[in-house]
């Protein structure tokens, strides 16, 4: 506790864990920590991925229940074994994964199992009003009515802060609102916390973005490998000793070293999607991909980088181009034969479309291969012995933090599922790999393996195409950036030619 405030004591504490633990098979997530939240602030909770955060937020949330310690709200011990009990106490959570309803509209999302009902019916005129100005200080234009599923990401994620903004909350927990948002939507988002504040409401906040923490946070804490580490006000910290209190001595690093770039692996010429209400997805999208060369995509919300990814993977219909693999024309094939043929994508929504939760950590990383070989050779049984030493092997190359890998996938954080994902998509033995927001979630060390992953892939001789949002990021890693906006390729810069301000310009769209 040396790091903490002077007048800490005598600060207005709305939330204190005393000495809570959760335990999972194999795992400690959280060892007899002793947190703090304080009233009317924005708590930032910050840490490696695996270092327990997710896991506190799901303990105030009413998710999960202590495995001991106690909680307190207001000085007096509080039990919140279900998230309606803890929205009775006033706390509610926006999820880091969408818990959203897909095939019902975005109203119906907004207040569900929260309805207003006036003779016992639905008043669906006042949720329709109510929704429509939530909506509208989150500056989404949508319909309350349109179906949730038609929406990207981005928006989705909106839509579950909206649904938390809709209840009597006096603390809300936001776990990495941000990971799907473009830039703007993110200003937007730090207007609606700033208005929150003034209206008495605390705020415990995750995120990965240390830049962003540092402009919205007022109070942050830091944990490690399940334990609570220290706590510092925001105007009192700095971006390196953050990193130095969530790492410790495991301190990383990323030097860029490109690999030898040799023949065209992937040639793409015209590739257009149309859009069903008209439009384009993607537009004339031309370029090659050479072995050993790593392409960064870069652009904002709704530019096409996801769907380009699924375009060259076969799970979006394009109605002109060609994508040739080695020179042979493979747009006629399905994702199942490109898949087979070399071509892997990790995808952006990792719950949707990365995992199965019902699961086992092993069983989710080798369902491609197992696809691929495994079902095709029905008389041939697989050698258990050998899939688990690839797993193994696979979780060492990643440094997943797992004990067993028979666990369910949901036990693990959201960072390590994403590489469990990274991981079900490398054992195809792929020769191009399509990694769209591969870092989405992860935390600063757990990025840096990813950096080395990729710089590994490359040098190993397979291409490598990712996406990011983070300017940064995508400056760092690639040997060369495309830019996308509306659907098109707007830009192509070798890295020695990339500024900042050339890839703003591209990726703002242009009548």
């Amino acid at each position: 506790m040396s790091e903490q405030l002077a007048h800490s004591a005598a600060a207005d504490v709305i939330i204190e864990t005393r000495d809570v633990s959760r335990l999972y098979p194999g795992v400690t997530a959280l060892d007899r920590v002793n947190y703090r939240v304080y009233r009317n602030r924005v708590n930032v909770l910050i840490g490696e991925n695996g270092a327990g955060k997710s896991t506190m937020m799901k303990l105030l949330a009413g998710v999960e229940s202590p495995s001991s310690g106690e909680i307190l709200l207001n000085g007096e011990t509080v039990t919140l074994s279900s998230t309606q009990q803890a929205e009775r106490h006033g706390i509610s959570i926006i999820f880091q994964e969408l818990n959203l309803f897909p095939n019902m509209n975005v109203m119906d999302n907004i207040f569900i199992g929260n309805e207003f009902f006036q003779r016992g019916v639905i008043n669906e005129k006042y949720q329709y009003a109510l929704a429509k100005s939530l909506l509208e200080r989150l500056e989404l234009d949508v319909d309350p009515y349109a179906p949730l599923g038609e929406l990207g990401i981005g928006h989705q994620q909106l839509v579950e802060i909206a649904r938390a903004l809709s209840k009597d909350t006096q603390v809300l927990l936001m776990d990495e609102p941000t990971s799907a948002l473009s830039q703007s939507e993110v200003k937007v988002l730090f207007k609606v916390i700033e208005q929150l504040k003034r209206r008495g409401v605390t705020i415990i906040y995750i995120s990965h973005r240390l830049e962003e923490l540092m402009e919205i946070g007022d109070h942050i804490t830091i944990f490690r490998d399940g334990r609570f580490i220290s706590e510092r006000e925001v105007s009192d910290a700095s971006v390196p000793w953050i990193i130095e209190q969530m790492v410790g001595d495991k301190k990383k690093h990323f030097d860029y070293s490109p690999a030898p770039q040799q023949e065209t692996v992937l040639q793409v010429d015209g590739l257009t999607a149309l859009h069903p209400n008209g439009g384009y997805r993607l537009n004339d999208v031309t370029f090659a991909l050479r072995k050993g060369e790593v392409i960064g995509i870069y652009g904002l919300l709704g530019a096409g980088r996801t769907e380009l990814f699924k375009g060259l993977i076969g799970m979006l219909p394009c109605q002109q181009g060609r994508v040739a693999l080695h020179g042979e024309d493979i747009s006629r094939l399905n994702f199942q034969a490109r898949l087979k043929k070399g071509i892997a994508l990790v995808p952006e929504d990792r719950q949707g479309e990365g995992v199965v939760q019902l699961m086992s950590i092993k069983t989710n990383m080798t369902l491609s291969d197992l696809s691929l070989k495994g079902f095709r050779r029905a008389l041939r049984p697989l050698s258990p012995s050998q899939e688990q030493h690839n797993v193994d092997d696979m979780v060492r190359q990643l440094a997943i933090k797992v004990s067993d890998s028979e666990l369910p996938i949901t036990s693990l954080s959201g960072g390590n599922q994403q590489k469990v994902v990274l991981g079900k998509a490398l054992m195809t033995g792929p020769e191009v790999v399509l990694l769209d927001e591969p870092t989405r979630g992860i935390d600063v060390g757990a990025k840096t393996d990813v950096y080395h992953l990729i710089g590994k892939l490359a040098h190993e001789g397979l291409a490598v195409m990712f996406s990011s949002s983070e300017l940064d990021e995508v400056m760092a890693l690639a040997d060369r950036i495309l830019v996308m906006a509306d659907g098109r390729i707007t830009a192509d810069l070798p890295r020695a030619a990339v500024t900042r301000e050339k890839l703003i310009s591209a990726s703002t769209p242009h009548d």
